[in-house]
């Protein structure tokens, strides 16, 4: 049984308040990552995650149960980063490309904490030069450690889709470590 579902289901039928930190805990990293991964940064990417769980902690919607919680987790951290964009994209005067130093700083502190190995934080800088779409389904498929259904389901793509995003992506990613002098072949 997945863990965050049981704790989910803790805090919305019996009100149990450890259950929803207990899931803040084990989501929260990887979740503002991800969501960095669509907004391009950091701090913003924290908000949204915090908005994500408010969300479940205000409006405790129903899960599904089509998938993993963590699939339906990230699902609904994709729609409120979605509906973030939609709102401030009128609102952007300055392209992220201008600002790069300071979204590079500020994730390589996160990256630090997150990342123990320096193998992970070469592959993670070489990802945020990739298409966003590239950078998502990597995230999903080899950090989150989902399967191309539940990726497929996040993203809101077919399943074939996401096998073939992938595999340009990872061709990308090969690319990009080869260009930064890294020996892909070592991963």
């Amino acid at each position: 049984m997945d863990n965050g579902a049981s704790s989910y289901r803790r805090f919305r039928d019996n009100g149990d308040q450890n259950a929803l930190v207990e899931i803040i805990r084990d989501y929260k990293d990887g979740l503002i990552l991800y969501l960095t991964g669509i907004v391009g940064n950091v701090l913003t990417a924290e908000e949204l995650a915090e908005d994500t769980f408010v969300l479940l902690g205000t409006k405790k919607p129903k899960d599904k149960g089509k998938g993993s919680f963590k699939t339906w987790l990230y699902t609904i951290g994709r729609n409120v980063a979605i509906d973030y964009l939609r709102k401030h994209s009128k609102h952007i005067e300055v392209s992220i490309d201008e600002n790069n130093a300071d979204l590079i700083s500020d994730e390589d502190a996160v990256e630090s904490a997150y990342f123990k190995k320096e193998q992970n934080i070469t592959v993670h800088k070489a990802m945020r030069k990739l298409a966003p779409e590239y950078q998502q389904v990597l995230w999903l498929i080899y950090f989150e450690e989902l399967s191309s259904k539940e990726a497929a389901r996040i993203m809101k793509k077919s399943v074939r889709s996401i096998e073939s995003l992938l595999y340009r992506a990872r061709k990308s990613l090969r690319s990009q470590l080869e260009t930064e002098g890294f020996d892909y072949e070592n991963l």
